[in-house]
């Protein structure tokens, strides 16, 4: 690869450096020779002591989730819900008020599970709703919302499952600050045509997201033909970060060989 090129790589803390506590988690990624990360929630910790890791390692903070509900009971995400819109209008309150203190721009919306047997039409017009009001909010504050299609093989029944339905509400919301946050890991599972996917839609990803498949470990393991997508991607002139969410295979470091330097 051409010295220079490609999009800029944020480590995931909530995935990788699990050798050391949360909070180590920042110095390890910069040893490592990350400038970004990125992590499911900041909201178990005081904003300002996150920010001062941030600070210290030189770090940007590149993404955020909003508020999901109860992740340890299973939920993953509350967006869909008619009868939790409240609670969602809070969380992407507090969810701006971590995002500037991180300063980080970019905030994404995990919609939630389905129950079966609920109204699938009922539950979409609530996320269309709440999608609105995040994405007006967000947007008086300069900070993006994103919303993250996932393969129903790791979470089941997650009520967004395509590219094409992602680019559906997105236009149906119809604000200009709602994008795609295109991970491949789970692109690759649902849909596949990752290039050309990638390449058709480019301004309406604001965010990209990498592990391999089969494992969802280190670029490299797996079926993804990855120095092909490095080059495509930098080819195209995507100008955003790519997220390395993945599950090591073993130590976190001794597998960073996949990090283009």
């Amino acid at each position: 690869m051409k010295e220079g090129a490609l999009p800029r790589f944020a480590a995931n803390l909530t995935m990788l450096f699990n050798e050391v506590p949360f909070m180590e988690r920042f110095a390890a990624a910069a040893k490592a020779g990350f400038k970004g990360v990125e992590y499911l929630f900041p909201y178990d910790f005081p904003a300002e002591e996150l920010a001062k890791q941030l600070s210290t390692h030189g770090l940007t903070q590149v993404l955020h989730n909003l508020p999901a509900g109860d992740w340890g009971k299973g939920e993953r995400g509350i967006a869909i819900f008619p009868d939790r819109v409240d609670e969602f209008k809070a969380g992407v309150t507090k969810a701006i008020s971590y995002a500037k203190a991180l300063k980080c721009t970019q905030l994404n919306c995990l919609v939630g599970i389905l129950p079966q047997g609920a109204d699938a039409k009922k539950h979409h017009d609530t996320l269309i709703s709440n999608l609105k009001f995040a994405a007006s909010a967000l947007k008086n504050e300069g900070i993006k919302l994103l919303i993250e299609p996932i393969n129903t093989r790791d979470i089941p029944g997650f009520f967004l499952t395509h590219t094409k339905q992602a680019l559906d509400i997105i236009a149906e919301v119809g604000s200009d600050n709602l994008y795609d946050q295109y991970d491949i890991y789970h692109m690759q599972i649902m849909e596949g045509d990752l290039a050309r996917t990638i390449e058709a839609n480019l301004p309406k990803i604001a965010h990209i997201q990498l592990a391999d498949n089969p494992g969802r470990n280190e670029p490299g393991t797996g079926e993804i033909n990855y120095p092909f997508l490095y080059e495509f991607i930098d080819k195209i002139g995507y100008k955003g970060w790519i997220g390395a969410e993945y599950k090591p295979k073993t130590d976190t470091v001794a597998g960073l060989g996949w990090l283009p330097k």
